[in-house]
């Protein structure tokens, strides 16, 4: 997936960051909050939607829109990159479908070895019992 494909179907509102920056601070809006709406992308297939609406359904917005704010750095630019790999990071995680496990049986040489480890604790704990002769 290129991230740079979604960059027109994401929307951009900056404001005002704490932190480092001195006076810089409290004049620049060097925060940024990259707005995409997951529903309304072109970039990807009807189950790669349906699957994006499932697994983002607890970051999504009122409006199905997948909020990520990056305020990290002091310049604009540097936290609108950071946003964007905040989104593919999160976007990839979420198109991510793990292996269906395949079923399995124990070998025969597997089950032998759990027998007779069974045996060897049985006969060691019949030791410890007391004799009746």
């Amino acid at each position: 997936m290129n991230i740079q494909n979604l960059l027109p179907e994401i929307q951009w509102r900056s404001s005002r960051a704490g932190g480092k920056g001195g006076q810089n601070v409290n004049k620049v809006e060097t925060a940024v909050e990259a707005l995409w709406k997951v529903a309304d992308t072109t970039q990807f297939s009807q189950t790669e939607k349906a699957l994006l609406l499932q697994n983002l359904a607890g970051k999504l917005n009122k409006d199905g829109q997948l909020s990520v704010r990056a305020a990290n750095r002091r310049s604009q630019l540097e936290n609108k990159a950071l946003a964007l790999e905040k989104l593919e990071k999160i976007i990839e995680k979420a198109l991510f479908v793990p292996k269906t496990r395949k079923a399995t049986k124990p070998s025969r040489a597997a089950k032998e070895k759990r027998l007779e480890a069974k045996k060897i604790n049985a006969f060691r704990k019949a030791l410890r019992r007391k004799h009746d002769v």
